[in-house]
């Protein structure tokens, strides 16, 4: 037997033991705890309600996790209604304590049970605890019903969307695989998973080749500009260097000319810049505008 399972067997024995309170004593010990900070009296609450943790623990004993740390995470439940629980409300600590017990069980499964978060929202986590109950009772309850009608009525009962209920349904199906895990060809060679996932982006060396080219031809055309007029130099701007380019007829209309004197002028800016871009970089006549 391992030192773990040893520890939990004897948690569980002590908590067997531990004596029932009354209705009184457990008001005493509350308010001593509450009143006077008696360190004392919250053993003794906590000790008397552990058969209560073991209990809700042991509802979730199906998602893969050690039992201990599901114990564990309940009394850390358990001490956070101690701390928030208040007697004169007239409500047995039972009743309270039970729902902070399985709130944390709950946090703590939704943290270790995958490597990806899920359950993010409360509609979420009803889904991801209530699934599997719900989908054995209408499975159960009618023959030959589709997944697709599945996943609907199970929305329906939850309140969330059937896509939903398809993924989580998926990722409830099969543990998290790891990308470094490694896969078996037919000619017994072995790769990554990592290996055979396909990615639309660029590499980095693409993205960092295509930022220094960037900048570099933005270097050489605003060097080009200046063998530009004012004119010339303000309709290249206002048509082609501005993100909602100039009309001809109303540079025309600024200027004072009409618009095929804009676009002759225009013209003959780009062709200036183009002769400009090729002298200063004659190796880089890709780059030269059209």
């Amino acid at each position: 037997m391992s030192n773990a399972q040893s520890e939990r067997r004897q948690m569980v024995r002590t908590a067997m033991k531990a004596p029932y309170l009354t209705r009184e004593k457990e008001l005493e010990l509350a308010y001593r705890w509450r009143d006077e900070r008696d360190e004392k009296a919250l053993e003794k609450l906590s000790l008397s309600h552990m058969r209560l943790v073991i209990a809700v623990a042991s509802r979730f004993r199906n998602f893969g996790l050690p039992l201990g740390d599901l114990i564990q995470e309940g009394h850390v439940g358990l001490l956070e209604a101690a701390a928030r629980f208040e007697p004169e409300r007239e409500v047995r600590f039972s009743t309270y304590a039970t729902w902070w017990i399985r709130a944390s069980i709950q946090d703590y499964i939704l943290r270790n049970w995958s490597i990806v978060r899920g359950g993010t929202s409360s509609s979420q986590k009803a889904l991801f605890f209530n699934l599997r109950r719900l989908r054995a009772k209408l499975a159960g309850s009618q023959q030959n019903i589709s997944d697709s009608e599945l996943h609907r009525q199970i929305a329906d009962a939850i309140g969330v969307k059937q896509a939903d209920v398809a993924l989580m349904n998926a990722r409830l199906s099969g543990p998290d695989t790891s990308l470094n895990a490694p896969v078996m060809d037919n000619e017994g060679s072995s790769a990554d998973r990592q290996d055979f996932l396909v990615s639309d982006a660029p590499l980095p060396d693409e993205i960092v080749s295509d930022s220094i080219d960037t900048e570099r031809r933005r270097e050489w055309l605003f060097s080009a500009l200046d063998v530009l007029s004012d004119r010339e130099l303000r309709i290249v701007k206002e048509r082609r260097l501005s993100e909602d380019g100039a009309t001809l007829e109303s540079l025309g209309e600024k200027l004072g000319i009409s618009k095929e004197r804009v676009r002759q002028i225009e013209s003959r800016a780009m062709e200036k810049l183009k002769i400009a871009l090729l002298n200063n970089q004659p190796d880089q006549s890709a780059y030269a505008i059209a």
